[in-house]
């Protein structure tokens, strides 16, 4: 009770309140967007999302991994979504029976990986994420990200329906001072009070943009939830929409793999095997509740371990009373409002700065490969082939057969894909160094050998 009432604490708790609501606010805006939800439908999908993001994120750490890790909807499975849903009228399919063929496949999907926590299949799963798997995840992942935030940034408005979206150069040059502020303020000061920045630079941000710039009017959001279950569309059986569902949700769980292998230096220990299939359950039986009320299914988000380094805080008091608030946004409209006012500009400003320490994580993993001729083209093919496929325009894969196009024309599940097939079809050949061919795996409280 006495470490309840200490304010840093509570100000660390606000810290990860922001993190939480600017990770997560767009997400259910533009699945919106995209499948054309009516106010009535869209406003319960945004509670949904704030309660179940600070439910998820609470119980993981209360019983799952016990990390401060965010659970929160998969940025892999959002650009699945969004594509699918972008590229449904050309395939002859309407917005209701995509809606309804992704939520049965996101439950089956959440469904496997419940029996992957329960199993122990974690464990056999886990050897299939090397170091080479781990740092090009990671990489592309930071990329893929930050491309998004960066929009934010320069005043693109998400999920925007214009042709021809503009550089908003105002916006861009306040977004630019505030992520500048938030580098120069955690590296400068000490870090007491630099722990703080990200919080500073939003609470700052938000204020010069009210000052200098006219808001438009936030949703509003009234009364309580509404429960509907299956808003995108009734139940309905694409076998290709199922299908890619569920590969979607098996590559998801490069998330937890990231994010638990991502926080072992922060917490100076190894994950054990009872910590992923804790993680693996929680998680899955989120993603099951996702489809049902058509969410973007859930994983343990990578970019936390960008906020742990970025705010030294990784006790996880704070983080649990960022998700208790997170979740009473949810329920109470009052809070929703004010918060749904927060400029989006200023919140991708504070996660680009974040998302740069992903750098750090994946240059750890490079460090343990020893570069050979055999393992640099390993290492580069998935990683250009990646990076290069985020770059081409949608028009490229018109002609991809409709079942493949959503993952063929994202580069993040193209260069994961590669980099797993590369790296799993010489596991005589490790690129890992010698002295760490051999992953270390921790059950029952012993390292063992995998």
């Amino acid at each position: 009770m006495t470490k309840l009432l200490k304010i840093e604490h509570w100000l660390g708790g606000f810290q990860w309140l922001f993190f939480l609501f600017t990770n997560t606010v767009v997400i259910p805006i533009t699945i919106g967007v995209a499948f054309q939800l009516p106010h009535e439908k869209l406003i319960p999908l945004i509670q949904f999302s704030f309660l179940f993001t600070g439910l998820a994120s609470i119980l993981q750490a209360l019983f799952g991994h016990k990390r401060s890790i965010m659970e929160g909807q998969s940025g892999l499975w959002w650009g699945v979504i969004l594509s699918v849903s972008y590229a449904a009228p050309s395939q002859g399919l309407s917005l209701l029976e995509v809606g309804g063929s992704l939520s049965v496949g996101i439950v089956i999907s959440g469904l496997i990986t419940v029996v992957i926590g329960l199993s122990g299949l974690s464990q056999f799963i886990s050897k299939w994420f090397t170091h080479g798997v781990m740092a090009v995840f990671m990489l592309l992942l930071a990329v893929r990200l930050n491309t998004i935030f960066l929009k934010g940034m320069l005043g693109i408005p998400f999920g925007a329906n214009s042709q021809t979206p503009q550089i908003d150069i105002p916006v861009f040059l306040l977004s630019s001072v505030v992520a500048a502020f938030v580098i120069i303020f955690s590296i400068k000061v000490s870090p007491t009070i630099g722990k703080y920045s990200l919080l500073i630079g939003i609470i700052g941000g938000w204020v010069l943009y009210s000052l200098l710039f006219d808001q438009e009017d936030a949703l509003q959001v009234t009364g309580g939830i509404n429960f509907e279950f299956f808003p995108l569309g009734a139940p309905s059986f694409d076998a290709g929409l199922i299908i890619l569902a569920v590969i979607a949700g098996l590559l998801n769980t490069s998330n937890t793999f990231g994010a638990l292998k991502g926080t072992e230096d922060i917490y100076q220990t190894k994950t054990s095997m009872k910590q992923y299939r804790l993680s693996f359950t929680i998680s899955g039986l989120f993603v099951m509740i996702a489809g049902l009320f058509g969410m973007v299914p859930y994983a343990p988000y990578v970019s936390s371990i960008g906020f742990l380094n970025q705010t030294k805080i990784s006790d996880r008091l704070p983080f649990m009373i960022g998700g208790a608030i997170f979740m009473l946004m949810g329920v109470i409209p009052a809070i929703s409002n004010m918060m749904a006012k927060l400029p989006l500009s200023i919140g991708s400003a504070v996660l680009f700065v974040t998302y740069l320490h992903l750098l750090q994580s994946s240059l750890q993993y490079f460090a343990q490969i020893q570069l050979t001729s055999a393992n640099l083209y390993r290492l580069a093919v998935p990683l250009f082939v990646g990076i290069c496929f985020m770059s081409f325009p949608s028009s490229y894969f018109e002609s991809v057969p409709g079942i493949l196009r959503p993952l063929v024309s994202s580069g993040l599940l193209v260069g994961i894909l590669l980099s797993l097939i590369i790296e799993n079809s010489q596991a005589k050949t490790s690129p890992e160094k010698k002295e760490n061919k051999k992953d270390d795996f921790v059950k029952g409280g012993k390292i063992r050998k995998s």
